[in-house]
């Protein structure tokens, strides 16, 4: 088999009655900030894996990365109309547990080597938010010791060495 030197993309969300992070998001933005127009959060984990067949990838999105019973996984993500978007991931040199463990659990899973992986969350924010209470938002949930604002364009490359 031949190893896709791509990097592939997946995003995985929890279904309704599973989503409990994305509400509590939700209920925390609303009481701490006072943005009462923020009317839905969706948060998706979004996982970009480099040194695998596109099989061994198929198989990984279904075992490792997410719960068939509680997820659903897309390779596109679809922004409704009037919706804003924030993907964060963690500053190069940051421990990213999530990315880890999907990297450790995958090379179990195919009996190889470990893959490259990097994730980011991305939140969808429904609702009529102004400027102002956006940047708000974004403020609050990316803590720049740690993390930042992430790109929504798929890299070339993951530069893991």
């Amino acid at each position: 088999m031949i190893k896709v030197k791509e990097v592939m993309r997946v995003f995985v969300e929890k279904r309704k009655g599973f989503d409990v992070e994305a509400s509590g998001v939700l209920a925390d933005i609303r009481s701490t900030l006072g943005i009462s127009s923020l009317e839905g959060v969706r948060l998706i984990n979004r996982y970009d894996v480099q040194g695998l067949t596109e099989q061994e990838f198929e198989k990984a999105c279904s075992a490792v990365l997410s719960e068939p019973n509680a997820d659903t996984i897309c390779s596109e993500l679809t922004v409704p109309d009037g919706c804003r978007v924030l993907a964060c991931e963690y500053l190069p040199g940051q421990y990213d547990q999530r990315a880890d463990s999907a990297s450790q659990c995958i090379a179990l899973l195919t009996c190889g080597e470990q893959p490259a992986v990097a994730s980011a969350k991305v939140y969808i924010f429904e609702g009529g938010l102004t400027d102002e209470e956006y940047s708000a938002i974004k403020a609050y949930l990316i803590n720049p010791v740690e993390s930042r604002e992430a790109s929504m364009d798929k890299p070339a490359d993951l530069n893991i060495v």
